[in-house]
């Protein structure tokens, strides 16, 4: 009995870990985007993410045209990696210019 408990906990808690670390983060957006594109763009987060209202910012993310968005915005980035989109959609998502949030960068 205490062996199926030990295993029932340690799965559940490398279910929790797992999924924690495969999602994306505003934070996360927010720190990428002022290491890798706030110089090449140069605006601040706040108004990259006002850009477009969060459901704009979902509809492009959808198409999944959301790099070459950043790049109409910014004409000077000329690669994003893919790796970063979902973290950049966060970011925007949570600071688009009707959500009410401002962004620290």
């Amino acid at each position: 009995m205490n062996k199926i408990v030990k295993i029932a906990l340690g799965a559940t808690l490398l279910l929790a870990l797992g999924a924690t670390t495969a999602s994306a983060d505003a934070a996360k957006g927010q720190k990428l985007f002022a290491k890798k594109l706030k110089k090449k763009c140069g605006i601040s987060g706040a108004v990259m993410a006002a850009k477009h209202s969060q459901d704009e910012w979902t509809e492009i993310n959808e198409a999944g045209k959301l790099e070459a968005e950043i790049k109409t915005i910014c004409p000077k980035v000329k690669k994003v990696k893919a790796k970063y989109l979902p973290h950049f959609y966060d970011f925007f998502n949570e600071y688009g210019n009707d959500s009410g949030n401002v962004p620290s960068c």
